[in-house]
């Protein structure tokens, strides 16, 4: 670009070049709703026990189909919006439906990754990854019940390097 009084060339900043991408998306694993599920399955249960035995009144029996199903779409519904996504430059964390909470990490900001599997976790191939910043002591993300959490903190180590880099 020309300045148009002088004639000389004016320096113009160039757009940033860099762009953020999504790199993925972690959900909590079903196993993490297993009580729910477990009820749910017990309420189903009832139902088709009292079906059974007093097949003239089905009433009780479809409310505890009805509550079955709701505590499952319940749990649908929470393991949904609770997620953590990694970006080129962030991990985001978010849950809630209707309240919501979003926190933010700069990959660049990342202190440590630790995983910690209890032996249930290990033996259903789940985990837990905790990622502190530096930014702050008390500031940390923690992924719950996730799968396969040695590959996803591989994958946060290696984001964050090329976020470095």
């Amino acid at each position: 670009m020309f300045c148009s009084r002088c004639g000389t060339r004016v320096m113009t900043p160039r757009p940033e070049t860099r762009h953020e991408y999504a790199l993925t998306r972690i959900l909590p694993s079903w196993w993490h709703f297993f009580r729910e599920i477990l009820i749910a399955c017990v309420l189903a249960a009832g139902g088709i026990y009292r079906l059974i035995t007093h097949p003239g009144s089905p009433a009780l029996a479809l409310v505890l189909w009805v509550g079955a199903a709701a505590i499952l779409g319940m749990a649908s519904l929470a393991r949904r919006y609770t997620s953590w996504s990694l970006t080129s430059d962030r991990l985001i964390a978010r849950r809630g439906l209707i309240a919501s909470h979003r926190r933010e990490m700069e990959l660049a900001d990342v202190r440590s990754i630790e995983v910690d599997r209890g032996m249930m976790q290990r033996v259903l191939g789940l985990g837990n990854v905790t990622v502190a910043s530096a930014a702050s002591a008390d500031f940390v993300i923690r992924l719950l019940n996730i799968p396969d959490p040695e590959r996803v903190a591989e994958m946060l180590r290696q984001a964050r390097l090329k976020r470095l880099a």
